[in-house]
């Protein structure tokens, strides 16, 4: 496997030949990258050395504390886009077209749904982390799971103590959206949020961030939670068909995670909450009867905006109504098992401290 990927740079070729118990193996690309292949679509770069992230870091003598990246695509397998592009991202670290100055950790989450061309196989990956997988019939799904934990927890538990950490899981949305592509900020129990992120973000395209309300079980909030990484769930855009993507519209994303990976300068303003569009989860409607239904037609899209009083669903005969002056909605999805959240109800955020 080693000189297979080593001849051909292509791990996500690899990953779809081989979706589940690909043996581990590693090996340096020149003098400056130790490559390990950890298992299934997991692949770790590290820097062999040191380096100066920049000319006035040179000629003060300093070196920049070394960050550790995850970047996760395919926890939901027909969520192509973020696939295609950590494959290029990928092949260009294998090529050595670009080298990774950072420690770097690439999940793909699940490949056996995206040679099913399946959002998932058996149940939602997202909704199986910290710990949840355990609380459970046992699957496919609950299995993968509690191993992509256990790679977030080797990677980051071998981080330098004084380094950064950050995990990016890219996703594709259902539906299309107002703000095409947006970020879910997990909760973060009373800490601040990171104003340098948001404008991180902001530089990738990513100008709509929504600020979580409460702890859940998904990839994002397992590596904030636990590992205080700056993390985030990142929507890309509508889910297309793989190889059906328009590249283009994820140059900014890559461009920046190239900066980042490379030790570039991100050239960052200062936090403008001007430049972005700031949302706060208003709460959360969960399904309690199996014949609940939306008010709304199937392609209405994320971030669209009811009034006071608007019946947005009926669920057991109970009319769900939009409780605030306006309440905008995101992820809407009434088939889903009961007990599970059906919609994001959204307001502009006013009340958050930022760092």
């Amino acid at each position: 496997m080693r000189d297979t990927l080593m001849l051909s740079k292509d791990f996500l070729q690899l990953t779809l030949d081989n979706p589940v118990g690909l043996e581990a193996f590693e090996f340096t690309l020149g003098q400056h990258t130790q490559v390990s292949v950890w298992d299934t679509g997991v692949i770790q770069f590290e820097p062999l050395v040191t380096y100066e992230a920049n000319q006035e870091s040179e000629q003060d003598g300093k070196e920049e504390a070394l960050k550790s990246i995850v970047l996760s695509s395919a926890v939901h397998g027909n969520e192509t886009a973020p696939i295609e592009l950590c494959d290029q991202l990928i092949t260009a670290l294998l090529s050595e077209t670009l080298i990774a100055r950072h420690r770097l950790l690439f999940l793909i989450g699940n490949p056996p749904a995206i040679l099913n061309g399946t959002r998932f196989v058996e149940e939602n990956l997202n909704r199986l982390f910290s710990g949840a997988h355990a609380k459970g019939e046992s699957n496919a799904e609950r299995v993968r799971a509690k191993k992509l934990e256990q790679y977030v927890d080797r990677f980051f538990n071998a981080a330098p103590k004084d380094g950064s950490r950050y995990h990016y899981d890219l996703h594709t949305a259902i539906r299309a959206s107002k703000h095409e592509k947006f970020a879910i900020y997990p909760y973060p129990h009373g800490a601040p949020y990171s104003g340098e992120q948001i404008m991180f973000l902001a530089a990738c395209g990513i100008n709509t961030v929504l600020f979580h309300h409460e702890p859940t079980t998904t990839f994002s909030y397992f590596s904030a939670h636990g590992y205080q990484a700056h993390a985030f769930t990142i929507e890309l855009g509508k889910v297309m068909p793989m190889g059906q993507n328009d590249m283009t519209r994820f140059i900014a994303v890559k461009e920046m995670l190239t900066r980042l990976v490379s030790g570039r300068d991100l050239e960052l303003g200062e936090f403008d909450p001007s430049q972005v569009n700031l949302y706060q989860v208003h709460r959360s409607i969960n399904k309690q009867f199996d014949d609940f239904s939306f008010t709304f037609a199937d392609d209405v899209e994320n971030f669209t905006a009811f009034p006071r009083g608007y019946i947005l669903a009926k669920d057991g005969g109970t009319e769900i109504k939009v409780e605030a002056e306006s309440e905008s909605i995101v992820f809407p999805n009434a088939n889903v098992p009961v007990g599970q959240r059906t919609v994001l109800c959204l307001v502009p955020a006013k009340d958050y401290r930022v760092v």
